[in-house]
């Protein structure tokens, strides 16, 4: 599929997705989810990779929906539109493979949200991070209600969402909302870094960690998760990566 509102390239193991629509500040119409969706799709089924960042062009990560059209949607539209962001945000938030959100401006609304879904977030400090939707007579999706709490806090979620104020990378990081805070210049090689750091270890444990990390934040017993933890590493060190882990750690021992 050949993109228009985005753009995704992949180098060492991992995979970089821009929305690239830097003249609206990467608002997300249509076009945009119908884009992302394919990319998405495309870096799951791809073996090289191993980690994906989620990134904005120009001013902005994104300044969340595009309203222009949400002007002219019915209420019918409208449901389809938002049963087709949160289809989205629970593709992120189960993604197989880790996800670093590389907020390098404005993510406000919808724009918060993806970043919300991912697994790691960087922010520039001069990014503006904040969910409008009180102010504009509307409420958040995403998994938002969700995930903001898991993050922050009951309580300082919602100060955030009641007053629907922005806050910058520096106070989004003082309150563990982003998990490091960097200038814009160091935003990007900070994020490569991080998912390279990740990435060179195995895919297949990645993917198994990151699925008990998600069943932890469920309703589910710690019997049970210690029960698929178990079960996770017995198909863990069966896996071809494992033997040759293993493998290159006796050659490196017998070398020293």
């Amino acid at each position: 599929m050949e993109y228009e509102c985005l753009r995704c390239e992949t180098e060492n193991s991992v995979a970089v997705i821009t929305l690239d629509r830097p003249r609206v500040l990467n608002a997300m119409n249509h076009q945009l989810w119908i884009e992302f969706q394919d990319a998405l799709e495309t870096v799951r089924l791809d073996p090289a990779v191993k980690v994906v960042i989620i990134t904005g062009a120009g001013r902005a990560f994104s300044s969340g929906a595009d309203l222009k059209e949400s002007k002219t949607r019915t209420p019918e539209a409208y449901r389809d539109y938002l049963e087709t962001l949160q289809a989205v945000s629970r593709r992120i938030i189960h993604f197989e493979k880790p996800t670093i959100a590389a907020i390098n401006g404005y993510a406000l609304g919808s724009g918060y949200e993806l970043a919300l879904a991912c697994d790691i977030r960087i922010a520039a400090e001069e990014a503006a991070i904040g969910s409008p939707e009180a102010r504009v007579s509307s409420s958040v999706t995403g998994g938002a209600l969700r995930l903001l709490q898991d993050l922050v806090g009951p309580g300082k979620a919602s100060e955030l969402l009641f007053t629907a104020r922005n806050i910058d990378g520096r106070e989004a990081e003082r309150i563990g909302l982003v998990n490091q805070c960097v200038p814009l210049a160091e935003l990007m090689p900070t994020a490569r870094r991080m998912a390279e750091a990740i990435a060179a270890n195995a895919a297949f444990s990645l993917k198994m960690i990151k699925k008990g990390l998600r069943m932890a934040r469920e309703p589910i017993s710690l019997e049970a998760l210690m029960t698929f933890e178990i079960e996770a590493c017995l198909a863990c060190v069966a896996t071809r990566e494992r033997l040759q882990a293993l493998e290159d750690f006796h050659h490196r021992k017998d070398k020293s």
